[in-house]
């Protein structure tokens, strides 16, 4: 070995993948290609939300001049079929943030509670089936969290609490709540294996 070879350094002599270039240097024509496709289709995705959204605010424009802007946003009662209707949906905004807050407040311990047994106190033989289910959980559709919340959830609500119909915030608050599990366990898991 030569003095040259010994002081320099690793960095050095790692060559380039190849992967990326083709025969005479350039990026291969399969690649340019795909990346073409990929870009086309994620144009399309942006621009039918964007179609979908324009059509919404010129579709609801007249009714909300109709109304009112204000009493619209702020109204605190909804009856349409009312012989003088009232539209007011801060009920209904209300109701979102109270169910979204509930459910971060419910999730958020228990998902990271979870991502930090997992990351750094389960077993591998434990994490290793846990993993899974989380992961099950998350491929599960929002309408079947619906259902069995509705099959399951309800009646147990109106019969814990001996109310007459069991469609509450609670029950909205506790299936949002399992909907976010895979998603908060996930990224906390993450970020949790990143911090040494």
């Amino acid at each position: 070995m030569n003095e040259q070879s010994l002081c320099s350094s690793p960095v050095e002599h790692v060559q380039e993948s190849p992967r990326r270039k083709g025969k005479a240097g350039g990026v291969r024509p399969l690649e340019s290609v795909m990346q073409l496709i990929f870009f086309i289709c994620g144009f399309i995705a942006i621009a039918f939300v964007l179609v979908i959204t324009i059509y919404l605010i010129i579709s609801g424009l007249p009714a909300i001049r109709e109304i009112g802007l204000v009493d619209f946003l702020f109204g605190t009662e909804w009856a349409s079929t009312a012989e003088e209707p009232k539209f007011g949906i801060l009920p209904m905004i209300l109701t979102s943030v109270y169910g979204t807050a509930g459910a971060i407040i419910i999730g958020v311990p228990i998902g990271f509670m979870t991502a930090v047994f997992l990351a750094k106190v389960a077993p591998p033989k434990v994490a290793s089936v846990i993993r899974p289910a989380v992961d099950l959980l998350a491929g599960i559709p929002s309408v079947v969290y619906g259902l069995v919340g509705m099959m399951i959830l309800l009646p147990a609500i109106r019969e814990f609490f001996h109310i007459p119909a069991g469609d509450s915030l609670l029950a909205a608050i506790v299936v949002l709540a399992v909907m976010i599990l895979p998603s908060i366990i996930s990224v906390s898991e993450t970020a949790l294996k990143a911090v040494p």
